[in-house]
């Protein structure tokens, strides 16, 4: 017994030593993974769409930026935003047309624009049993059998795969694709102001699908797209109605990705949706990833794509990414790692508490979290605490291409309208609520008070005293100061509310404040949203309800003033002067226009602006529009906000892209070292095993110990 005992507590302490040296044993991963080229991620809500015709959205592109690749993309390291081939041969320059559809010159005016877009050719497919073939050419999975479903629940069930050549006529599938009126595509009513003859291909679809049963397999290459031809095996064009220089932002986005018409005829044969096996829930695409494991319940994985075309990581990049070691891999090909695993994470304390293990290799900084990782420092520079500086961690920190704001309905009787007395009430409003302070409260300090619709970054933004919005601030000793409270009331004042009550009836002013609310925070800040108000005298009531009742509420105009925010799509400044132009409204039209401003004059220099080049002269005419929303304040301007995303030591070439989301390709790990710092962070603690091994002794040890006595004792 003593040998067996002594024998166990060695292999036991043999088991411990073995464990500590391969990987520790809080370790969330399988232990095959500790040194592999992997990349691991979080995600905190299921990804609603992985179609590239219906997603649109960041938690979406996450996924399929990897696996999908439109003809163009953001060249990963210049700054400011720079369009570069993808599976395009360049950049295509439009040609222009007169309405006879004679060419002309650039600079006359146009009624067509005409896209040539060249593809590279020998780019193939990921392996997708939809390619997959007999050994005498007919497809080996469509049509599917009767009873060829049974115990098939996963694409993986289906044991043999194929590919093709990327194609002129794959891009073309998939822009047909986004007029069909099953799929309803989000960008659907933006494109039919553009794309010649998109409206009547929709119409023409919606009466074919009349004629066939319901999620029926419609060929889409029967039917012409007049605007959308394949010229050729690796060319196609796209003509859209007069200029619209933005457009060519929108090739470099999912929405235009290649789509085979082999995987839209494969994923509509029936009883596939019934298994859930759909192209919403399998991509397929030319990418340097695939998605091999779809499980948004637990995680979601993706995997090298063996038929990557060549591409290599960028030999160019801005001022002082040499310096970081932006440019350590110039030239080498991509991708760098194997595979990415993404894990659902619902909470974010969980998330952080594993990424500090290193079990996650970058992470946001919640507010909770703020403090222990970043110092402010006098200037209002960011700078790592100590702890993560013995870490060698990493910190980036840009603005955003976004801005949240609160806006007012300017259908509304009292805080809408043009007139001087309205003007005036939003004034007031927009200097008592003190965005420095909300900025400090509640974003700890990560965002910059926004003077007008247009960020940092965005052509027209324009920086110091030039910039600021002379209504609500006054420039001072070198930096924008709020203008003052009772500057506010005075404002108040003339717009007919003294101290906060009508000079009419007496009565106090009350407004209606709507937003999103579920958790304690938002309860904070709707707190703190009264007190802005209560500081010239208004009560202000707050209707919080659910998000889509809120979207409802917003579209039918039924709001007053309410909170809103704007992620760019594109980096032009047009894409946030659109939302103040009047055809926009979002009442009128179920546009982006969600205060519903109208202002004639802006809309005309909307018209001029939104299709010159980024010369000297639209930024003179961007400069008017923004003195004019200035001026009416549609909008309490509030903040563009600043990114924080902190890395792990042996994470490379990590340069925050507000527009590219196609950047899993260039990161680069060091897996060995990951592994040493995970030990170094994890050690076990033992000392719980020896309290117990203790206490158990002193609990048996009596019993042990009378047991040897009589078994000791002679009999009688």
């Amino acid at each position: 017994m003593r040998r067996s005992a002594q024998y166990t507590i060695a292999v036991l302490a043999a088991s411990i030593v073995i464990g500590g040296c391969s990987s520790p044993w809080n370790d969330p991963y399988p232990a095959n993974q500790v040194h592999g080229d992997i990349v691991y991620s979080a995600f905190t809500a299921q990804p609603k769409y992985l179609d590239p015709a219906r997603a649109y959205s960041a938690d979406e592109y996450v996924f399929l930026g990897q696996i999908y690749e439109p003809p163009f993309q953001y060249q990963y390291l210049d700054r400011p935003y720079r369009l570069v081939p993808l599976t395009a041969t360049t950049v295509s320059k439009p040609s222009y047309l007169d309405s006879a559809g004679h060419r002309i010159a650039a600079g006359a005016h146009a009624a067509y624009s005409v896209y040539v877009i060249h593809i590279r050719p020998g780019i193939r497919y990921q392996p997708d049993p939809c390619f997959a073939r007999t050994a005498d050419g007919a497809y080996r999975y469509y049509p599917l059998q009767p009873g060829a479903l049974k115990g098939r629940y996963r694409l993986s069930d289906f044991h043999h795969t194929g590919t093709r050549e990327l194609t002129a006529a794959d891009y073309v599938y998939e822009i047909k694709r986004l007029a069909d009126p099953r799929l309803h595509s989000p960008i659907y009513g933006l494109m039919s102001g553009y794309i010649v003859g998109w409206k009547q291909f929709g119409k023409t679809l919606a009466a074919v699908y009349q004629d066939h049963r319901q999620g029926a397999f419609v060929d889409l290459r029967r039917y012409p797209l007049t605007g959308v031809k394949a010229l050729g095996r690796y060319t196609y064009s796209i003509t859209i109605r007069g200029r619209y220089p933005q457009f060519r932002y929108w090739l470099a986005m999912p929405f235009f990705a290649p789509m085979p018409w082999e995987a839209d005829r494969f994923f509509s044969q029936p009883g596939m949706a019934a298994h859930n096996i759909t192209l919403n829930w399998y991509p397929v695409g030319t990418g340097p990833y695939m998605l091999t494991v779809n499980n948004p319940n637990r995680e979601m994985v993706l995997k090298r794509n063996p038929n990557f075309h060549k591409e290599t990581y960028p030999r160019h990049g801005g001022p002082g990414d040499a310096a970081q070691g932006l440019l350590h891999d110039a030239g080498k090909r991509l991708p760098f790692v194997n595979e990415a695993v993404f894990s659902l994470e619902k909470e974010s304390i969980p998330y952080w508490n594993k990424f500090l293990q290193g079990y996650y290799d970058r992470s946001g900084i919640g507010a909770e979290n703020f403090d222990q990782v970043v110092r402010i420092g006098p200037h209002g520079h960011p700078r790592l605490t100590r702890e993560m500086r013995r870490r060698h961690m990493s910190l980036s920190a840009q603005v955003q291409t976004a801005i949240y704001f609160y806006g007012f309905n300017m259908l509304d009787p009292v805080v809408g309208g043009y007139s001087r007395r309205a003007r005036d009430l939003r004034r007031a409003i927009s200097v008592a609520i003190n965005i420095e302070h909300e900025i400090s409260i509640f974003q700890n300090g990560r965002a910059v008070p926004a003077q007008g619709p247009i960020p940092p970054g965005i052509f027209g933004y324009r920086e110091g005293q030039a910039g600021i919005n002379p209504y609500v601030y006054r420039w001072a000793h070198g930096l924008p100061r709020r203008r003052s409270l009772a500057y506010a009331r005075r404002l108040l004042a003339k717009a007919g509310y003294p101290n906060g009550r009508s000079a009419r009836t007496g009565r106090q002013l009350v407004l209606y404040f709507d937003a999103v609310a579920t958790g304690a925070t938002d309860q904070e800040m709707l707190a703190w949203m009264r007190k802005q108000f209560a500081k010239l005298n208004i009560d202000l009531v707050v209707r919080a309800t659910d998000y889509n009742r809120f979207q409802d509420k917003v579209r039918r105009g039924d709001v007053q003033i309410f909170s809103w925010g704007w992620n760019a799509d594109y980096p032009d400044p047009e894409n946030f002067l659109f939302l103040l132009y009047g055809p926009n409204s979002k009442m009128a039209s179920g546009g982006e226009n969600v205060t519903n401003y109208n202002d004639p004059a802006f809309n005309r220099l909307f018209l001029q602006v939104k299709d010159m080049g980024n010369t000297p002269a639209r930024a003179r005419l961007i400069g008017k529009m923004v003195r004019i929303a200035q001026r009416d304040a549609p909008w309490v301007w509030g903040y563009y906000p600043e990114q924080y995303v902190l890395s792990q030591p042996w994470y490379f070439n990590a340069k925050p892209s507000l527009m590219a989301n196609n950047t899993l390709k260039y990161i680069r790990i060091d897996p060995k070292l990951r592994a040493r710092l995970r030990r170094r962070w994890n050690p076990p603690v033992l000392w719980p095993l020896a309290v117990l091994g203790l206490v158990l002794g002193a609990i048996f040890a009596p019993a042990i110990l009378e047991y040897r006595r009589r078994e000791r004792r002679r009999p009688l």
